[in-house]
């Protein structure tokens, strides 16, 4: 076989080379000439999957080792006989933790504590259901909406976007559908912004496109915004007033934990193992972190606490610092600039790599550790 693989999938020579012949390029790079002998395509979000890309091409499987397929034909696909899989859920630890390392943050530059706060979650699957359930862990109130679910389950859990959109504190997990019922293209547009209370902090970490960016500028300043932007419109090319507004700015890597991006790799790996009908023959070995013990001198303030055990796995700072770098380049480089960071991005490693050693926690501090995944070792 010849597996035509983007370059940014972890570990993909030594997965996919079981099948045959892999050519890494880069995701913007691969095009239908590139195809032309390939026989199975994987790819990240960055590569869009339709008829221009496969026509007469060989391709028979397509991956991509993300949770989105926004950049993906399904209906060619399908219609075409290709098979198809996507990576859901691959990372979903790693987004809720990037979340919540972000709210401590801003907890603690602007005062306040989880538990004061409403959490309104928009989109409730693998990653909104798993910040939802962190959320209540913290005693923060949480309003959830998802149409489909809500749907397709009946369930009163639900409230509507305008109620969701009444919190505190406003995250996206939602997939970008450009029409529909559950159109989620411009979600939060004029009219969204403008019914947002003053100091409404929101986190995006799903698609740059749900929000209207070009909008969010203003509404920052009309409405004291806090704003977290991991997802941008128009990506690689974004914008620059908007990056000099938010509070924290990455570049599209809320999911690059490593195990994020190896669990994406197994997902598609055993996917096309499935398809030719072949046994799985590559694990992947995660090395152990070193240093790996957090100690906590708790002193009854959970947002204090867990922001130190937050900052102390994941330092967002750093990121949010390397991003800034765009606004003083020039515009010609500013594009190249956000894929170098995307592409050479340090892995970090979740939170259930680290261990939180503590004298004197009750047992709700503690249970309150254990739901964030850290292991816990009183002392």
């Amino acid at each position: 076989m010849i597996l035509v693989v983007d370059e940014n999938i972890s570990f993909a020579e030594e997965a996919f080379s079981q099948f045959g012949e892999v050519r890494l390029l880069p995701g913007r790079k691969i095009t239908r000439e590139t195809l032309l002998s390939a026989d199975a395509l994987i790819v990240r979000s960055i590569t869009k999957v339709d008829g221009n890309l496969l026509r007469d091409t060989p391709v028979k499987f397509v991956g991509t080792a993300t949770i989105g397929t926004d950049h993906i034909d399904l209906e060619y696909l399908k219609s075409n006989k290709i098979i198809f899989k996507d990576a859901a859920g691959c990372n979903a630890d790693a987004v809720a933790e990037y979340v919540f390392t972000s709210i401590s943050l801003l907890a603690n530059e602007y005062s306040f504590s989880f538990e004061e706060k409403t959490l309104g979650v928009i989109g409730v699957g693998n990653i909104g259901s798993r910040v939802a359930r962190l959320a209540e862990s913290v005693g923060m109130k949480v309003l959830k909406n998802d149409p489909p679910l809500q749907r397709r389950t009946g369930s009163n859990e639900y409230v509507s976007l305008e109620k969701a959109l009444n919190a505190d504190i406003i995250t996206f997990h939602v997939p970008l559908n450009l029409e529909g019922v559950d159109k989620t293209f411009h979600l939060i547009n004029a009219e969204k912004l403008s019914s947002l209370k003053r100091g409404t902090i929101l986190i995006n970490a799903s698609r740059g496109q749900v929000i209207d960016n070009s909008l969010l500028v203003k509404f920052i300043k009309e409405k004291s915004l806090l704003v977290n932007l991991d997802v941008w419109e128009n990506e690689p090319d974004i914008n620059i007033d908007l990056l000099n507004q938010v509070c924290i700015a990455t570049p599209h890597i809320a999911g690059y934990s490593l195990e994020g991006k190896i669990n994406g790799t197994v997902i598609i790996y055993n996917a096309l193992c499935s398809f030719l009908q072949v046994k799985p023959m590559w694990n992947p070995i995660f090395q152990k972190v070193r240093e790996n013990e957090i100690i906590i001198n708790y002193n009854g303030k959970l947002t204090a606490t867990l922001n130190n055990m937050f900052k102390s796995a994941y330092a967002i700072k750093e990121d949010d610092t390397r991003m800034r770098i765009i606004e003083n380049l020039d515009k010609k480089d500013r594009s190249a600039y956000f894929d170098k960071l995307r592409k050479e991005y340090p892995f970090r490693r979740e939170f259930s790599n680290y261990k939180a050693v503590i004298s004197n926690g009750d047992e709700r501090i503690l249970n309150i550790i254990k739901s964030f995944r850290f292991q816990v070792e009183i002392i």
